[in-house]
């Protein structure tokens, strides 16, 4: 008569793709190169080279990455980074080092959290990034229409 009714667990929301990781670096890997597109990316191995993300990028416990200026807009670090970070928001976890300048709206740091590097914090960040390409045929280069002068001997 008074039972209480069974609660319905409810779902969340899934997160916006830009902050979900849809790609990872894994333990043991090591690339260099140049990682540009949106959607979230976890490195847990070992990246050089250069990072513009449109989305979240997580520096896992074991993961190092290497780059001059890693833009993204969230930049979790809980391994280690060499470099500076421009960030709409970052977090520096309790095992996350970091060796660089840091420009950011939103800045997070858990005790234990390592920074050499100034923290400069603005209102509006201007990330700058490259549009992402959806379709993977628009990155190879075209190749030129051959010319209606005929070829000379």
């Amino acid at each position: 008569m008074f039972r209480r009714k069974a609660s319905v667990p409810q779902q969340q929301a899934a997160p916006p793709p830009t902050e979900r990781i849809t790609s990872v670096v894994a333990d043991g890997v090591n690339l260099r190169g140049k990682l540009t597109g949106s959607g979230g990316v976890r490195v847990e191995g070992a990246y050089e080279g250069e990072i513009e993300l449109d989305g979240l990028l997580v520096i896992g416990p074991t993961g190092r990455v290497t780059c001059q200026q890693l833009r993204a807009r969230h930049v979790i670090v809980a391994g280690a980074m060499r470099g500076d970070i421009l960030a709409e928001k970052v977090e520096i976890r309790s095992t996350g080092r970091v060796w660089g300048d840091v420009v950011t709206v939103s800045m997070a740091t858990e005790e234990g959290a390592f920074l050499r590097g100034q923290i400069q914090m603005e209102d509006k960040v201007e990330l700058n990034l490259a549009p992402a390409k959806n379709d993977a045929s628009q990155e190879a280069e075209q190749p030129t229409p051959p010319s209606n002068t005929p070829a000379t001997k």
